[in-house]
């Protein structure tokens, strides 16, 4: 029987609807004084916003972008949540944002107000763009419109087509520090326990502890290390973890966090490319993964 998830008891708003930015004020400030100064030293007219996943990059964003369009102005948003087909279909559950979703934007700004006032276009993020809708974005980015701002969202900014990412200001935003963690936890986990090991756990990353939390990934986590060392797991008790890793990919990285916790960076590499191919080589997760921990413990 294939083990249940772990029943979430708390929910996180939607960066859109988030008004709680904790850290980032220097990053904030940064672009406030440049709003605030743009009748003397014209705006940058594509801001991109790097750093890891879960640290509030889209939380900062969707806050800039309320204090420059005003309500007033007009808001483009493309993410996968807005995502479509050639034929305008939702396409919510792709992996990569269609050059339809971009041209589609396109067309709505077009046919958008031109009573000057400001608009804004908000991509979260960069790297799931296609290809063709990267090249689509940089044809805007050459000529930017007039009182347009692009706010671009990446977590990886090796992702971004380097002309891409030439046209833009680039802000790289750093974790957060275990006070902000904790801020963060208090707020929308009140009743959840969150010990030094998560927080060390997270790399500074809120959305990871939230995720953690939700999928009981921390009790996984604790259950792997403990097999890993104990010279007597079976074969049996490997499976019975990787099996509940399985149940969700965005759990694939405690196998990399034990490689950390044990001191076998070396594996890393080996083990980074066994967890991608489970995707792109369609492989049974719970197997996949079995493998890759058995290798971990033959090098303890």
């Amino acid at each position: 029987m294939a083990p249940k998830k772990k029943e979430v008891l708390f929910e996180f708003p939607n960066p859109m609807d988030n008004d709680c930015l904790v850290g980032h004020t220097n990053t904030l400030k940064t672009f406030t004084d440049a709003w605030n100064a743009k009748d003397v030293h014209p705006l940058h007219p594509v801001w991109m916003l790097s750093g890891p996943r879960g640290i509030g990059k889209a939380t900062l964003a969707y806050k800039i972008a309320k204090m420059v369009y005003g309500n007033v102005g007009d808001f483009f948003i493309i993410d996968l949540a807005n995502n479509i087909d050639e034929r305008g279909n939702s396409k919510t559950d792709a992996k990569a944002i269609s050059v339809h979703t971009v041209r589609k934007m396109i067309e709505r700004m077009q046919m958008s107000s031109m009573s000057g006032q400001w608009r804004v276009v908000l991509i979260d993020s960069v790297d799931e763009l296609t290809v063709a809708a990267s090249n689509a974005i940089l044809k805007l980015l050459e000529e930017p419109p007039a009182n347009t701002l692009f706010l671009l969202v990446t977590h990886q900014l090796s992702n971004v087509l380097p002309t891409v990412r030439s046209r833009a200001r680039v802000e790289k935003m750093h974790p957060l520090n275990t006070s902000e963690l904790r801020e963060l936890c208090m707020r929308f986990m009140p009743d959840e326990e969150i010990s030094p090991e998560i927080l060390k756990l997270s790399n500074g990353s809120f959305g990871k502890i939230a995720n953690l939390k939700a999928t009981g990934g921390d009790i996984i986590y604790d259950e792997l290390l403990t097999a890993l060392k104990n010279p007597h797991a079976s074969s049996t008790d490997i499976m019975s973890i990787a099996e509940k890793i399985a149940m969700s990919p965005a759990l694939y990285g405690i196998v990399l966090d034990a490689l950390a916790a044990l001191n076998l960076a070396e594996l890393y590499p080996i083990a980074t490319m066994a967890i991608a191919d489970i995707n792109r080589l369609n492989l049974k997760p719970d197997v996949a993964i079995f493998k890759i921990i058995m290798e971990i413990k033959k090098c303890l």
